[in-house]
């Protein structure tokens, strides 16, 4: 393998390679050969049980606040459709006219 100095000090610190630049032979992990512990599943009435204490935790908008959000995602949307529109008008005359030249 050619590898320059830095390299080879490099890789000797991190024990890859031995003073002379060979490969070192690292010991083999042991394969695990039993089969790992399957867990036990959970109930479906215990599983509606962490949902519903899960959802307690959620911090839910107030009404005003849902309605101001709404409200808000609306004109976004009105105004990047008429945006998009507009666009599109516009690319399709310009084409139309390089097409009629």
């Amino acid at each position: 393998m050619a590898m320059n100095r830095e390299q080879k000090r490099m890789m000797q610190r991190q024990g890859q390679v031995g003073a002379d630049g060979a490969p070192v032979a690292k010991p083999r992990q042991q394969q695990r050969t039993s089969k790992p512990v399957k867990e036990a599943r959970t109930s479906p009435l215990q599983f509606l049980r962490e949902v519903r204490g899960e959802l307690r935790k959620v911090a839910w908008p107030s009404r005003p606040e849902v309605i101001h959000y709404t409200i808000i995602v609306l004109i976004t949307i009105v105004v990047m459709t008429a945006f998009v529109a507009v666009l599109d008008y516009l690319f399709g005359e310009s084409v139309f006219w390089l097409i009629d030249r």
